[in-house]
């Protein structure tokens, strides 16, 4: 008998069970039993949580691009997980003043969220023809599409509204204004925010909508940004996605699966307190418009000297390979430095010293109709130990001197501190409100 057949007489096929699947098995027995039917088949448990996260084994085992993640786990899925296709990422303001509000509201949205990660649907499907659905239905008969939901809180959740102005992490607050700023308040801020990714855009919309339906009444929506990268479809080998000025974005990120670079410079450890953020990790957005008309008069040279790499290979300039070593003393036949001062990876680089894992994604929302020009850019994510002594210096350095601030403005920023993961029978956050 082959491991197939073997596997389906052992009811080992739960990972590709769709929405559609789960709703007309819940509508008989309830999503209770189902859960009880197949838990021990995995689609909830999977086995070695945290390589899955990294795509390291089993989520590729499990079903590829459209398998599940597992939402339980110590860390929070969506960081140092290998990035899906699209991004709905979505900022909420409290309503309420209560604490017990908030943390009903988080026990709530983790519920939903592990169901959702698992492709299921939000809450029992109810036959009563009088009462909305408790799950919306645009992603019934979809697969998980390796979708990640990952909650953070920002600065403003700590003033006195829930009396929680103590447990604020000592440097976690608002980023100071850089130099070209022109930040728009509906692109800045929040009391929380949700980052959900998945391979299929419907999916992921379907979490964010979800998440807000339930959260009616306790959080309402600040803003709300799509962003998409090359599909796996049209790049099967997983090359490094390139963003909307041509260049691939992302070649100098840490080696996700090195867990000391990562403990190193992306996950809160425990001398860094407070005790409720170990495990977790600080997360910057910057909404970054790009002037694409004027990027596509500049000729090729410039573009090049601009970021400091080939656009084609994505190598440094005078070297041969994206990922080659940054030969910052290196100089051409002229005698210039072969990677310009003012150069975006030269400036980004720094000594090398200060390290962040960037998630971004590109973003489309058409056409400015003021301008007529595109409204596009990227949605820059970025997971970091601490922002104060890693993303700022390094924004610093980039909002003065950075030759590519002639094509970009930043028009969004916010931060958000990334709870640790949580364990089956707790939920998100629960060290912070409990």
């Amino acid at each position: 008998m082959s491991d197939t057949q073997n596997d389906k007489q052992q009811g080992k096929t739960e990972t590709k069970l769709s929405r559609r699947e789960v709703l007309k098995m819940a509508g008989v027995g309830g999503v209770s039993l189902l859960l009880g039917s197949v838990v021990g088949g995995s689609v909830l448990e999977g086995s070695g949580l945290t390589s899955a996260l990294t795509g390291s084994s089993d989520t590729k085992k499990a079903g590829g691009s459209q398998a599940s993640i597992p939402f339980y786990d110590t860390v929070q899925a969506g960081i140092v997980t290998p990035s899906q296709d699209f991004l709905c990422f979505a900022s909420f303001d409290l309503v309420v003043n209560r604490i017990e509000d908030v943390r009903k509201l988080f026990r709530e949205w983790t519920e939903a969220a592990a169901q959702m990660a698992a492709g299921q649907p939000v809450g029992e499907e109810s036959s009563n023809a009088f009462l909305p659905p408790k799950d919306t239905g645009e992603a019934a008969g979809l697969l998980p599409a390796r979708t990640t939901i990952t909650f953070g809180v920002g600065p403003s959740f700590f003033d006195e509204r829930l009396g929680l102005q103590a447990k604020r992490p000592a440097s976690f607050k608002v980023l100071p204004k850089f130099p070209g700023d022109s930040l728009l308040e509906e692109w800045c801020g929040g009391d929380i925010g949700v980052q959900v990714c998945a391979n299929d855009l419907q999916v992921a919309f379907h979490a964010i909508r979800n998440l807000t339906r339930i959260a009616r009444g306790k959080a309402v929506l600040r803003w709300m940004q799509e962003g998409f990268q090359r599909t796996g479809a049209a790049n099967p080998a997983g090359e490094t996605p390139r963003n909307l000025l041509g260049f691939k974005d992302g070649t100098g990120n840490p080696n996700v699966n090195d867990r000391e670079l990562m403990n190193s410079h992306v996950w809160v450890q425990p001398s860094d307190g407070p005790s409720w953020m170990e495990n977790g990790s600080y997360m910057v957005t910057r909404r970054i418009r790009m002037r694409i008309e004027v990027w596509d008069r500049s000729s090729l040279q410039d573009q090049e000297t601009t970021f400091g790499r080939h656009r084609a290979s994505g190598a440094p300039l005078g070297e041969q390979g994206e990922f080659d070593p940054l030969a910052l003393d290196k100089k051409d036949e002229n005698g210039k430095l072969a990677i310009p001062a003012m150069s975006h990876v030269r400036l980004s680089h720094g000594d090398g010293s200060v390290k962040i894992l960037r998630r971004s994604y590109s973003y489309s929302s058409g056409m400015d109709l003021k301008s007529g020009q595109f409204d596009a850019g990227l949605f820059f994510v970025s997971y970091q130990r601490n922002i104060a002594t890693q993303f700022v210096p390094l924004q610093e350095r980039l909002a003065k001197q950075d030759k590519l601030n002639e094509y970009i403005v930043h028009v969004g920023s916010a931060v958000f501190a990334c709870f640790p993961g949580a364990k089956k029978g707790g939920y998100i956050g629960e060290g912070l409100l409990s």
